[in-house]
């Protein structure tokens, strides 16, 4: 990755935070992109006190002007981009019979809007660069999770559309990964949405039995430079995929009986 410009976006915490660090530490040129301009600031000036070159650009990636600017300064200042990390995401937990229906509009908004967006001005360049565009996605982008409509609607959305670029740009050397960690301790699911669009707090899960944004971006910057189609990061995960393509049915059972088990479920 030595000498790449990359750009992540949800750089401020968890996944993006970790892949902004190791990839900066790796020679690689990141444009941490985060509505919260103080947070990446400062990791941003930690990392180019380390000797990394780095720089942050405040982004909301809901909004399209944003994702425009974060392009055309990230061209102005290093005339290239080789990697775009679409990583910025909100979950939610809410059955739909109760959710407010704005809720599921801000997650379509961030995490398919985003990719959109700022894949979409930025797709020049990589085609220039015959550069990688991921998608952070999930396991719930192929398999619908209760109590999180607009969360699976918007990966399967992503998931979408990422396949769709692979296919339109399969002659022109554009590469394209989408990346599933399993469940991931992050702080994607205690700023999780509730059914009236507040943030749930604390997270129903035990955070020590997940997956670490530390391993989840190794595994992501490993797909980059392997220039692989698709990550299935858990075990869970590739049994879901696996078993849902020929046992649908039962796998919405055990989806069922495995989200009702949280602590606080809006669903039994």
């Amino acid at each position: 990755m030595r000498g790449k410009v990359v750009i992540v976006t949800g750089a401020s915490s968890g996944i993006g935070k970790a892949l902004s660090e190791k990839l900066a530490l790796s020679g690689a040129v990141v444009v941490l992109a985060a509505r919260d301009l103080a947070k990446i600031k400062l990791i941003s000036d930690e990392l180019n006190n380390k000797s990394c070159e780095t720089f942050a650009i405040k982004t909301d990636v809901s909004n399209e002007d944003d994702c425009k600017n974060l392009i055309i300064q990230t061209i102005e200042k290093y005339q290239k981009i080789d990697v775009l990390i679409n990583n910025a995401g909100i979950s939610m937990r809410a059955i739909f019979e109760d959710v407010d229906l704005k809720v599921l509009k801000q997650l379509m908004d961030v995490n398919f809007w985003g990719t959109v967006y700022c894949t979409k001005y930025a797709l020049p360049y990589l085609l220039r660069s015959k550069g990688s565009v991921v998608g952070v996605s999930s396991i719930a982008g192929f398999k619908g999770l209760p109590g999180r409509t607009g969360y699976s609607a918007s990966k399967f959305a992503m998931q979408g559309f990422l396949e769709v670029l692979r296919i339109e740009n399969l002659k022109k050397g554009l590469h394209v990964l989408i990346a599933c960690p399993g469940f991931t301790a992050s702080n994607i699911r205690k700023t999780a949405l509730a059914k009236d669009g507040s943030m749930q707090g604390e997270t129903p899960r035990n955070e020590d039995k997940m997956m670490s944004a530390d391993d989840v971006a190794l595994r992501i910057i490993n797909g980059i430079i392997k220039r692989k189609k698709t990550i299935i990061m858990s075990i869970d995960g590739h049994l879901t995929v696996l078993l849902n393509k020929f046992f649908p049915s039962f796998v919405d059972k055990l989806v069922f009986n495995h989200m009702a088990k949280e602590p606080d479920s809006p669903f039994k």
